[in-house]
């Protein structure tokens, strides 16, 4: 909506006082969390088994976040070592035999898959790539896509998941494979859809007289494009055009300063995941209905901005040490996240977060059925169905559904509202009647409102239906005339930092 409107600075003292309430409203929420956490810590570490304390003396730490206690599980274990590994490989390569990276990419991206899925998980995957590429071969983005989604359904199979699990040697080992197939599905979309688009005219013919001629050559370079290590098991998402360009690029010398310090903001962002987790026990305490009801409004409060902030740190660690590699390659990664706190819209929360995926929607999903080009039909149908895709690839459970539903229809009330305020008499009379200023204060205004349900959104999304119908009970039922107005208050708060982030 910002772009809607004519954005101007705020006084420094203004700007200040919302810098030191947002930042204050953190910290005393955060403390409020984490003395309720330190109060019920025996209830809680019957019930979840918190583990002993390493980082910080005298604090236990909750471990009930999958996803990360998964993948640093993983990365002591093998991960971090097959990295390492990719970088000698990638450093040596670029020296001795440039010509050949790519091949040396496919090569150490399958021994190392081999080694941690086993050679079941990479027949299986081997297995997604040959069906995507023959079915590719027809030129039919619609038929590429009926099979791209067949293929992902069948990771919902039961009897399909008890054969895996049966190839796998532990719980692990399965949930690997798992994510591994799941994120190369969209690799698999990406090439099919670009071989699609791709085709001239004559190569229709030719396509029968060269047969495996032709078919070889993609299967190397969806090979290598599906299977590049550092990017392989959780992302970010590159598309495949962005990757073939890239990786032609030669590749330029990087100081070692440049690497200590990536390896240092990675190490910094590692510690704050795990100080967050020894410091409140938000992942514990949401699983139980009993301490939501219980929770003080401040702690209510610190526990839906620790979940966020979690979840964004958490995957600053994640995507920026892999990115960090690909760099080293040659490559341009997708953007790290951006702070959720300074997240003050839907449209935003897409655009600014997981930006690999942003793209890969945006360049697969919503521009081929129309997006905003064709019409508010076509651009209501573009978005509702990239959401569909989105709730359809993490699961399609019944929280996923709630959390698309509520994303579609944020961003589809903020596309209304900012026509609505760019509409020649309404923009007329807002110019007329408010100044520059004041036009920001209202914008900062509704994005409270927006932000508020933002983050009734990404409760769901990681806490489920329970966290979020908790939630807005005691927010904008129970407490719609003590609670929910300071909470939008800060909210603005909020907000006017997010913009003035954007401005500059």
């Amino acid at each position: 909506m910002t772009q809607k409107w004519e954005l101007v600075s705020l006084p420094r003292w203004e700007m200040t006082a919302y810098w030191i309430l947002s930042f204050s409203a953190h910290l005393y929420s955060f403390y409020q969390l984490h003395k309720f956490s330190k109060e019920h810590e025996v209830s809680l570490d019957r019930e979840v088994q918190l583990e002993r304390g390493f980082l910080i003396l005298g604090f236990k730490k909750d471990p009930t976040d999958f996803e990360w206690s998964f993948w640093n599980e993983w990365a002591w274990r093998s991960l971090l070592w097959s990295l390492i590994g990719h970088a000698v490989v990638s450093r040596l390569t670029a020296c001795y035999l440039p010509q050949f990276r790519l091949a040396v990419f496919a090569v150490y991206g399958l021994l190392s898959a081999g080694w941690l899925l086993g050679v079941w998980g990479v027949t299986l995957l081997m297995l997604h790539l040959s069906i995507s590429l023959v079915v590719a071969q027809l030129r039919s983005p619609v038929l590429s896509w009926f099979c791209s989604l067949l293929l992902l359904s069948t990771l919902n199979v039961s009897a399909l998941q008890d054969l895996q699990r049966g190839w796998c040697s532990s719980e692990d080992q399965y949930y690997l494979l798992l994510f591994s197939i799941a994120v190369c599905s969209l690799r698999c979309i990406s090439f099919s859809l670009e071989l699609c688009w791709h085709l001239l005219p004559n190569h229709c013919s030719s396509l029968q007289d060269e047969g495996l001629k032709t078919l070889i050559p993609q299967f190397y370079k969806l090979t290598a494009y599906c299977f590049y290590h550092p990017l392989f098991y959780n992302g970010p998402i590159m598309t495949y055009r962005d990757f073939s360009e890239q990786i032609e690029r030669p590749v330029c010398k990087v100081s070692l300063v440049y690497v200590l310090s990536g390896l240092l903001r990675v190490f910094v962002w590692w510690c704050l995941a795990e100080f967050m987790i020894h410091f409140m026990y938000m992942h514990a305490i949401q699983s139980n209905e009993t301490y939501l009801e219980m929770l003080p409004h401040w702690a209510l409060g610190g526990l839906a901005l620790a979940l966020v902030q979690f979840f964004y740190v958490k995957y600053l660690v994640l995507f920026g040490a892999v990115s960090l590699l690909v760099r080293l390659d040659g490559l341009e990664p997708p953007t790290l996240p951006r702070c959720v706190s300074i997240m003050y819209s839907f449209t935003g929360m897409w655009r600014h977060f997981d930006v690999g995926l942003y793209k890969w929607l945006i360049r697969y999903i919503y521009v081929p059925l129309g997006g905003s080009r064709h019409g508010v039909f076509r651009k209501i149908v573009s978005t509702a169905l990239a959401f569909g895709f989105v709730c359809f690839w993490h699961g399609c459970h019944d929280y996923l559904q709630y959390w698309a539903l509520l994303n579609w229809i944020g961003v589809l009330v903020e596309n209304v509202l900012a026509l609505l305020f760019s509409s020649r008499p309404l923009h007329h009379t807002i110019v007329c009647c408010l100044s520059p200023r004041m036009q920001r204060r209202g914008l900062a205004l509704i994005s409270a409102l927006s932000t508020a349900l933002l983050i009734l959104s990404n409760l769901l999304f990681l806490g489920g239906i329970h966290v979020g119908r908790i939630f807005w009970k005691r927010v904008f039922v129970q407490g719609w005339s003590s609670v929910a107005v300071p909470v939008v208050a800060f909210l603005y708060c909020f907000a006017q930092v997010g913009i003035e982030w954007d401005m500059r």
